[in-house]
């Protein structure tokens, strides 16, 4: 059994190769050079320096991504799931309603939602077009291709997404295997040669060069923190493949190749200060070149292919928790249930990752558009991590203050040099992640709007089926199913059917869909049912925010409570409401023309909630928000 069991772990880490670690795992292309030779306060190269900046690297990695997420953070999982909106829903989950704590942390979480939304499109684009400007190594002559050609793997990338990665998922752990290993010999390759580079993995040499040079010390955070990018996927993954695969991924594969190879490009550095031109290319033998190229390349493509699902992946969660309207989901595995495609998220990332590759032209000029997104998500991540072991794991005051401080501070610091990028690239990011957050929280407020419209000209159901007893309203076979936000209230659509056909069916189902802030939901806790007098039934069902609702499946399960639901003999009547703004609203008049241009846009709720399609009626209605 244990060796089945270590198999399996072992399985598990190799795919989490592919999947958790692309990110991080392809930092070595540009993080040594954009400290070295970036635009922005480059590092003069001096041994002191080199030395100062590995152990800078070696124990930003050690602190932040070794000893806060995978030995920390990753703890705070919500039933196995992990990733900021799952976060946030654990963070939710103590704070009482109407408390300020339910209104700082949703807005936290969305903002860092919205940061990770902007980490989709640079990761990308800089990745890829790191990986290919390796070209100019090879051959100086085909700098001019290195914009056409990575614009051609981006565009074959986006486009292949709707075939779903079932079939290539099985590649991504041993390619990104091969990559990890290559990283590690190439690094060991050039520390034989220079190996008083080791020295830099005593934390001295760090703080010495910070206190030496401070205001320079200071700013070369801005591009340390480009070897910790990628660190969210760690916890965003976790309920893909489990705490204990990816750790044993970290410590035996990842950690030891980064590091190596980091440390590679400075010992190259202290032999030749002119490899700066390229540090990661010139670790490699001339013959190596080219082969390096394609594998960079194939591991940059792996990499943003982690968090273009990770996009997916946020939207639905999103979606499920009342922060976005309907998108169309596509499932492209019929074995794998995480396997989606948003065709919407989709091309909208694919614009905007072309517009940054034509408008930033390199990866030095994209790396400064990459630390403020990476460093802001982090520390809304810190803040929400306390928010829990203070009020969910109900550690005292200082106890949580002191396990959060020194990670908020270190998460500060790299925020704070990054700042200083933020007028040539860094807006990037911020205003992309600025826009998300706007049309998230339109969404959430102008739903609630409606809502409370809606339940303010609601008839009490009780009432309304008490008066039925009076008589004059005919009855005909058959199920008809309403669903309503409010099941203690009639629904609109009830009203409408009533008034234009003058009849009810026999059997009334007022069906509720909640969403709950656990990731999945058992199919046997799925359905409640309720009887009501006169043929008359409260149903509700109950979905995570990680499943996929198929209301015709779930309502199978109504037998089980004696409600038994024949798909063929049944109606289902959907509310379609047409919003008009008013001036007398809660909300400003541009963001109620924005709530209802999205409302309008919104995807249907037959395909959503996959319904038969044939079966449903819709019945229209205004609404003044």
């Amino acid at each position: 059994m244990d060796s089945v069991e270590h198999s399996s772990r072992s399985s598990l880490a190799l795919a989490a190769l592919g999947v958790v670690y692309g990110d991080i795992g392809t930092s070595p292309l540009y993080a040594m050079k954009e400290i070295f030779a970036g635009s922005h306060h480059p590092v003069p190269i001096t041994p002191d320096n080199v030395l100062g900046i590995l152990s800078l690297i070696f124990w930003a990695l050690m602190i932040v991504v070794t000893v806060k997420y995978v030995s920390f953070i990753m703890r705070a999982d919500n039933k196995g799931e992990g990733g900021i909106m799952a976060l946030m829903a654990l963070a939710l989950r103590p704070a009482e309603e109407g408390s300020r704590r339910r209104l700082v942390i949703p807005i936290l979480g969305l903002f860092g939602a919205a940061l990770f939304y902007g980490e989709s499109v640079v990761t990308p684009a800089i990745s890829v077009l790191s990986a290919v400007e390796g070209l100019e190594i090879a051959t100086p002559a085909l700098k001019t291709y290195v914009i056409p050609v990575t614009l051609g793997v981006l565009l074959v990338l986006f486009v292949f997404q709707k075939k779903g990665t079932a079939g290539l998922g099985a590649l991504f752990g041993p390619v990104m295997m091969l990559w990890f290993a290559t990283l590690a010999v190439l690094g060991v390759i050039n520390i034989a040669a220079t190996p008083g580079v080791l020295l830099a993995l005593d934390p001295f040499h760090g703080l010495s060069f910070l206190g030496t040079h401070p205001v320079i010390g200071f700013f070369s955070l801005g591009g340390v923190v480009l070897v910790l990018t990628g660190t969210e996927a760690l916890y965003a993954d976790m309920g893909h493949f489990g705490r204990s695969p990816i750790q044993l991924a970290w410590f035996g594969m990842v950690l030891p190749a980064l590091v190596l190879n980091y440390f590679g490009q400075g010992a190259l550095l202290l032999q030749d200060a002119k490899a700066i031109e390229n540090p990661f290319y010139l670790l490699a033998p001339n013959w190596a070149l080219y082969p390096l190229v394609a594998l960079a390349t194939v591991a940059t493509v792996i990499a943003s292919q982690a968090v273009i699902s990770g996009a997916y992946s946020v939207t639905q969660q999103a979606i499920q928790l009342g922060y976005s309207p309907r998108l169309e989901v596509q499932h492209t595995s019929d074995r794998e249930i995480g396997q989606i495609y948003l065709p919407g998220i989709n091309w909208t990332l694919l614009i905007a990752v072309v517009a940054l590759v034509l408008g930033f032209g390199s990866s030095t000029n994209l790396a400064a558009a990459y630390g403020t997104a990476v460093t802001g998500t982090m520390l809304i991540t810190n803040i929400l991590a306390f928010c829990v072991t203070r009020w969910l794991w109900h550690w005292g005051w200082w106890r949580a203050i002191l396990g959060a401080l020194p990670f908020v501070l270190i998460d500060i610091a790299f925020f704070s040099a990054n700042l200083v990028k933020i007028v040539d690239g860094g807006w990037f990011p911020l205003l992309f992640g600025l826009g998300v957050f706007l049309l998230l929280s339109t969404w959430k407020r102008g739903r609630r709007l409606l809502y409370l419209r809606l339940e303010k000209d609601a008839i009490d159901l009780k009432s309304f089926i008490g008066s039925l007893s009076l008589g004059g309203t005919t009855r005909v076979p058959g199920t008809a199913v309403f669903m309503t936000h409010n099941p203690d209230g009639v629904p609109q659509a009830l009203l409408h059917s009533l008034k234009h056909y003058k009849v009810i069916h026999e059997r009334m189902l007022m069906l509720t869909v909640k969403v709950l802030d656990v990731p999945r939901v058992p199919t046997a806790q799925r359905v409640t049912v309720e009887a009501l007098s006169h043929g008359f039934w409260r149903v509700k069902v109950y979905y995570g925010f990680m499943d996929q609702p198929d209301l015709p499946h779930a309502l199978e399960w109504c037998a089980e409570q004696g409600l038994d639901i024949d798909m063929m003999d049944t109606s289902f009547f959907l509310g379609r409401e047409t919003l008009i703004p008013s001036l007398d609203s809660e909300m400003v008049l541009w963001r109620e023309k924005l709530f209802i241009a999205m409302f309008r846009n919104a995807g249907s709720a037959t395909n959503f909630f996959k319904l038969p399609a044939n079966r449903v009626i819709e019945l229209g209605s205004q609404v003044v928000l």
